[in-house]
């Protein structure tokens, strides 16, 4: 009989595949081995592998080639990294060894592109694309960025206001863009996006407030889909209107150029995932080549602002099966020897699936469980996988330490766990280490961050023991 937990993934799942690979009974991910990790570093830990993202980016810049070269597309291609996905510097000097221009949400992002200028990662050519509703710090920081000389930062007009906030502080004439207020799937409890202005009024805001102001120039039009780019009734008609919108204003505006079809790809969260990037590119490019062609209007420099793409499937975390408690007849629950409210937040939040397998024992039999975390909350477990109602591992056995990996974890968890702050319980945060390969392929590794320890938290929480 096939009842090895082997058995049970290649059953269900092509295995191995590009990035999983197994070394005798124990997993690899992008041929790192695992248990090694585990057995240098200990449990619970988070790693963020280098190189996968310099790899993604890559792979969606050659994407965006072969389409425009396909279609005879006759602009540009501009790839934003999203820095709301994650604000780390190893993040980011991985990222912007690739060419590549960025995209803030809030004040603190300037101080961290000031930070990129100042130590050569990017320069004053990039592209600052300033998004998200703007008060006091943020304009002051967009205008102090503007003001010393780079050109290339464009405000994403959010609100009507935002326009006399930023003229206020910027000296001279400078770049803006207008973001589309879309409208969202019919599942949500509202109809339109609170961020941007509504399709119907951007031609007329255009024509009365910035038409004949010679202190602004409007060089793009934002479009952003909350749920990101899938191919669906929902996204291909709110693109449409978006390109509708755009030859509108492009025939009002002769220095409009750029489309920013905000709104990332999404990244594998199963096994089981498929998703044909090259025919959606294709598809978006075709879709505005046609539109502009029939309008008799240039096509515009096509900008993307991918996050989780760019740097989630550079993240994991490994957990240690500390126990096992049978709660009933049926429910077996593993404790993990942390917590997913402190960990991977999205779990817990909006019900977010990740890759989850097992990390060794993989030629033993397995069994239906549960996975709970250690905090007193009973929202703290996790109890099913993207395309199954239920989750298999390795029987647990006391005298065999079992060990589980979770994948594809790299964006957002971090800050929306909070990062080195407070944690539900007070559960410590996990070590995190970096791992990159030299020229040659060799693996390194480096601890980034340490355990978090009682010192740490009750230094947060005021208890200085030196008062």
């Amino acid at each position: 009989m096939n009842t090895k937990y082997s058995d049970l993934i290649n059953q269900n799942y092509y295995f191995p595949q590009e990035e999983f690979t197994l070394n005798k009974d124990n997993l690899q991910f992008h041929n790192i081995d695992l248990m090694k990790l585990v057995e240098k570093y200990g449990t619970p830990l988070k790693f963020t592998y280098l190189p996968q993202i310099s790899n993604n980016i890559n792979k969606a810049k050659s994407w965006f080639r072969k389409s425009m070269e396909k279609n005879k597309y006759e602009a540009k291609y501009y790839y934003c990294y999203c820095t709301k996905s994650s604000h780390f510097e190893f993040v980011m000097n991985e990222a912007f060894k690739n060419n590549i221009h960025i995209e803030t949400s809030s004040a603190f992002d300037i101080n961290i592109v000031e930070n990129l200028l100042a130590n050569g990662k990017i320069n004053k050519s990039t592209y600052v694309i300033c998004n998200g509703f703007k008060r006091d710090q943020y304009i002051e920081n967009i205008a102090r960025i503007i003001n010393n000389g780079h050109k290339n930062a464009i405000p994403i007009i959010d609100n009507y206001e935002e326009l006399d906030l930023l003229q206020e502080q910027i000296k001279g004439k400078f770049k803006i863009g207008i973001r589309i207020a879309a409208e969202e799937e019919p599942k949500f409890e509202f109809y339109t996006s609170r961020l941007g202005i509504g399709y119907k009024n951007i031609v007329n805001f255009y024509k009365k407030q910035i038409q004949e102001n010679k202190k602004l120039e409007l060089k793009m039009l934002h479009f952003f889909i909350n749920t990101g780019i899938n191919d669906n009734a929902y996204y291909w008609n709110e693109l449409i209107k978006c390109i509708k919108v755009y030859i509108a204003l492009k025939k009002e505006c002769p220095t409009l150029d750029g489309l920013n079809i905000g709104g990332g790809f999404p990244i594998k969260n199963s096994l089981a995932f498929e998703y044909d990037y090259q025919y959606m590119i294709d598809e978006i490019i075709n879709q505005i080549k046609i539109a502009c062609d029939e309008a008799e209007v240039d096509v515009p420099n096509i900008f993307t602002e991918f996050g989780s793409f760019t740097v989630g499937e550079s993240g994991g975390a490994i957990y240690q099966i500390l126990y096992q408690k049978q709660q009933n007849d049926r429910e077996k629950w593993n404790m993990i020897d942390s917590s997913f409210i402190t960990t991977l937040p999205d779990t817990w939040a909006i019900n977010k699936r990740f890759i989850m397998l097992a990390v060794n024992r993989w030629n033993e039999t397995y069994e239906r469980v549960l996975l709970g975390g250690m905090t007193c909350d009973s929202d703290d477990y996790y109890n099913s996988e993207q395309n199954m109602n239920a989750i298999y591992l390795p029987k647990y056995n006391k005298e065999k330490p079992l060990y589980i990996g979770f994948f594809n974890t790299g964006a957002y968890q971090e800050t929306i766990g909070g990062y080195g702050g407070l944690h539900h319980c007070l559960i410590p945060e996990p070590k995190h280490i970096l791992i990159d390969r030299d020229e040659n392929g060799i693996l390194a590794t480096e601890v980034f961050s340490e355990q978090q320890t009682s010192d740490d938290v009750l230094k947060i929480l005021g208890y200085d023991k030196n008062k």
